[in-house]
């Protein structure tokens, strides 16, 4: 078995130092319970907003001087991270995940089923799987889950788990009817492909918007196993069964 945590966040918005201390705090908590890998929400590193301001101004370089200090910061840290950040490259700017175990940068996932909103990002365009002990597991980003072919690209490459990195902070009319319709569509992705499926969100109010999460863990059946309340800050564990 892999022990997968998914936290779900309070939003943190152009404060990557506050973002990295919630990672460690997470850590920590998990600590006790032998976690092997810890998810974190939708460009979380330095908060998910799609204006241009915000992405020039916070984008960081996978390669750069400022993402390898997030890298030594995030070094003693024993679980794989899983992460979102807003990563620029060439001019351009994506919508990111990254895979980091103990300091080190594994690979990285680009969103790849942008929102229309999402102009500023240029979609990814791979499916990258990794390997923790004996576990394939791909990687979706929120929007991604409306669509089968990026959870299907992950599943053709034998992997058993798909983390989902989520941002649903929403104006509460579209929270309130979407709030339901998050776990129908990961539910659909899950039985689909035979994966088990984890994914991690914020929560909280930021004027008219509401993130109630969910951040959850989904059997391959299609059932929610275990999630972090609507509205709390918190953690989920689940055991994934790695292959033999």
């Amino acid at each position: 078995m892999v022990r997968v945590g998914a936290c779900q966040t309070p939003e943190i918005l152009g404060d990557p130092d506050a973002a990295l201390a919630c990672i460690e705090q997470f850590a920590t908590e998990g600590a006790g319970s032998d976690v092997d890998l810890l998810l974190f929400p939708e460009c979380f590193l330095q908060g998910y907003l799609t204006d241009e301001g915000h992405v020039f101004r916070y984008a960081l370089g996978l390669g750069s001087p400022g993402f390898a200090a997030v890298l030594r910061r995030l070094a003693p840290i024993v679980p794989t991270l899983v992460f979102g950040v807003i990563e620029a490259d060439n001019d351009c700017y994506f919508n990111t995940a990254v895979v980091v175990d103990r300091g080190r940068l594994v690979g990285r996932y680009r969103k790849i089923r942008l929102m229309p909103g999402e102009t500023v990002f240029t979609p990814g365009t791979d499916t990258p799987t990794f390997v923790l002990q004996s576990l394939r597991y791909g990687i979706n980003i929120c929007s991604d889950t409306q669509f089968p072919e990026p959870a299907a690209q992950v599943a053709a490459q034998g992997a058993t788990l798909l983390l989902v990195s989520a941002q649903n902070m929403l104006r509460r009319p579209t929270a309130t009817r979407a709030k339901d319709l998050h776990h129908s569509m990961r539910a659909e992705r899950a039985r689909e492909t035979g994966m088990w499926l984890v994914s991690a969100d914020v929560t909280g109010t930021r004027d008219d918007r509401i993130a109630y999460g969910p951040t959850s863990v989904i059997s391959p059946q299609g059932d929610i196993v275990a999630q972090v309340p609507l509205l709390t800050i918190g953690m989920v564990m689940a055991d994934i069964p790695a292959a033999p």
